[in-house]
């Protein structure tokens, strides 16, 4: 449904499926993923019995969203120590999965690091594997905690900036339950205005190639019985020159230590027009997508993703007849540009939003001053991030 009007307040939101759990089995252990590639037309969990499969889910988005992908991966890599598996292997296959998320190679580290620990302190390699998975747990509840963290700074943002309530929201790709082990980032902000009766309208991208606003937001905002909106991308500058567009709320699958954003691609264009526009443009993302490593904008290794995915299109239930699985929509043998995120400059952020506060303007200053409020200096912050730009090899 385009558009889901709803009282403002009530939250709907049924029991779901949560994105991620960790099961025992009789016969091991096993990370159970709900499928968001099979969204929204079915709820479809993936079983991963081991660390490929899990860098397989990955890489076919079937589990995606900054943090959702950290929490993945110290699950990989607990899920390789208690299968037997070479565990540095593993830690390095999940890193390298998906180079810009910079929360994938800190969740890896995080989990392998508890893994070495025991074994150094004279644990074997069944209490190293129930050692990586104490981490990971961990992890899962301290996003949860930073979620809700989030959301209330968030809140507070919007009504400084926006007193009176109404707000209209622009938001863009997915950021809800299904990237976090939370109610997620920049939606978890809305899902609060609405909760507080101060959300008037939910404007959702529809997020090409791949329709994660259209797929996945449009889904978790229908459950949570919020007032919504789907458009298109190309139609967002209309809305901007109607004065239908009180703030633009996006997540971040990287942020660079001087402030630079690395988000799902579509996202760099409305923050210009935020700008042209005088509306806030905000950032809500958790201190570990800092990355004080990655010096600036350019730094951000963006990742490619193929060809297909622009010059084909999947529809669930449908034949299917291109080489990437989905009716082609050009011609056999059409070339196709298709990084997966953009890069928005500081300049153009109003604000960014995490669990240790608000940051505005958005200074290199201001990030190191959070990354060490948060626990997080420079050092230990690369330590846990990977190399910036140049990849997340962890041996």
């Amino acid at each position: 449904m385009a558009d889901q009007y709803a009282q403002s307040g009530e939250d709907k939101r049924p029991a779901e499926i949560p994105a991620i759990r960790w099961e025992e089995l009789p016969e091991g252990p096993v990370l159970v993923l709900l499928d968001q590639t099979r969204l929204p037309a079915e709820e479809v969990e993936t079983v991963c019995t081991d660390a490929s499969a899990l860098v397989e889910a990955i890489r076919s988005l079937a589990v995606r969203g900054a943090p959702l992908l950290g929490i993945a991966g110290a699950y990989g890599v607990a899920l390789a120590a208690a299968r037997g598996f070479d565990v540095d292997e593993a830690a390095n296959a999940l890193a390298s999965a998906r180079p810009t998320a910079v929360n994938l190679s800190l969740g890896v580290r995080r989990a392998r690091a508890a893994y070495q620990a025991e074994l150094a302190g004279g644990g074997d390699p069944a209490q190293g594997a129930r050692a990586a998975l104490a981490a990971a747990r961990q992890l899962h509840r301290e996003d949860a905690e930073a979620s809700a963290r989030m959301a209330a700074h968030g809140l507070a943002l919007l009504d400084e900036l926006l007193p009176g309530g109404g707000h209209r929201i622009l938001t863009h790709c997915n950021t809800g339950a299904l990237v976090s082990g939370g109610e997620g980032t920049a939606f978890a902000v809305a899902l609060a205005a609405h909760r507080m009766g101060r959300l008037r309208r939910l404007w959702v991208d529809e997020t090409r190639p791949l329709l994660q606003g259209a797929r996945l937001t449009a889904y978790e905002a229908a459950r949570s019985g919020m007032a919504y909106t789907l458009l298109t991308d190309n139609a967002a500058g209309s809305l901007f020159a109607a004065g239908e567009v009180d703030a633009v709320l996006i997540g971040a699958d990287r942020i660079a230590g001087d402030g630079s954003v690395a988000n799902k691609v579509g996202s760099y264009p409305l923050a210009v027009l935020a700008r042209y526009h005088h509306v806030p443009f905000i950032v809500v993302a958790p201190v570990t997508t800092v990355d004080p490593k990655t010096p600036d904008g350019a730094a951000i290794e963006v990742e490619q993703r193929p060809g297909y995915e622009v010059t084909e299109t999947a529809a669930p239930q449908a034949p299917v007849t291109g080489a990437g699985a989905g009716m082609p929509v050009a011609p056999l043998g059409t070339q196709a540009y298709n990084p997966a995120f953009d890069v928005t400059p500081p300049e153009l952020v109003t604000a960014i939003v995490t669990e240790e506060g608000v940051i505005s303007p958005v200074t290199a200053d201001a990030l190191a001053g959070l990354c060490t409020k948060a626990g997080r200096g420079a050092a230990e912050a690369g330590a846990e991030g990977g190399r910036g730009g140049r990849g997340p090899e962890l041996s």
